[in-house]
């Protein structure tokens, strides 16, 4: 400690009372219920790919709950409910010219579609004061996009890596893991629109099911199952 200033140390001891009061302060709630509601995006300013595309939402991901005891104290029910739809509802809506939205049990060969996106989710973390001794509230969330062409043959599988933090000294602990959940998501959304041409093909289909329309004898060519260069490990120490 020595040549260290008063005000030095002072700061330091101040931080981590801090951290310890947010710690103590989560462990004497005894967790809590998140629910998200409306995780919204900009509208993208992007141009949209011409192409009639649909997506299918699986039960699981439409109502998606994630519960977790924390180091054997906390309980947290972490909601998503229907905010994914509404993310990705949204998303697609601005990143094609013909979007539209099928249940889990429609068979999406009877439509006339270039595209059928299945989204879905992977994993989900989320870290808090208590356990990672800071004052953040971190959430990791996999995506992963499954791409299906017009005669519903799968076409790409995409892994997406989202990350979202939020400070417990600006927000209470049920809004700072809300508000974390919410920026991992838009994260995700952000990913998406920079790299799922480039990862997955998408645009591609469109010439497939416009050849294959024109003339049905012929066979749509392969296509190579693309995979994203993002890390498909949520890092070990969200938990």
């Amino acid at each position: 400690m020595v040549g260290w200033e008063l005000g030095e140390l002072t700061l330091i001891w101040f931080k981590r009372l801090t951290v310890a009061a947010v710690a103590a302060a989560l462990c004497g709630c005894g967790g809590a219920q998140v629910t998200l509601q409306d995780p919204s995006i900009p509208q993208p300013l992007i141009d949209q790919l011409q192409m009639s595309v649909a997506a299918r939402m699986p039960s699981a991901f439409d109502n998606f709950v994630h519960q977790e005891q924390v180091i054997g104290k906390e309980k947290w029910t972490i909601d998503l409910g229907r905010s994914n739809r509404l993310l990705f509802v949204q998303l697609f809506g601005s990143m094609f010219s013909d979007f539209t939205v099928i249940e889990e049990d429609a068979d999406a060969r009877d439509l006339q579609i270039d595209a059928l996106i299945e989204p879905s989710i992977d994993a989900f973390e989320f870290s808090v004061p208590s356990q990672s001794q800071t004052d953040e509230f971190a959430v990791w969330i996999r995506y992963r996009l499954k791409i299906f062409d017009a005669k519903g043959v799968q076409v790409a599988n995409w892994p997406i890596a989202a990350y979202g933090k939020s400070q417990a000294l600006t927000f209470n602990g049920d809004e700072a893991l809300r508000r974390a959940a919410v920026l991992a998501m838009r994260d995700a959304a952000a990913l998406i629109i920079l790299q799922m041409d480039k990862s997955t093909g998408i645009s591609e289909l469109r010439s497939s099911s416009a050849s294959s329309n024109s003339t049905p004898e012929a066979a749509v060519p392969d296509k190579e199952n693309v995979q994203t260069t993002a890390a498909e490990d949520i890092p070990n120490d969200a938990g």
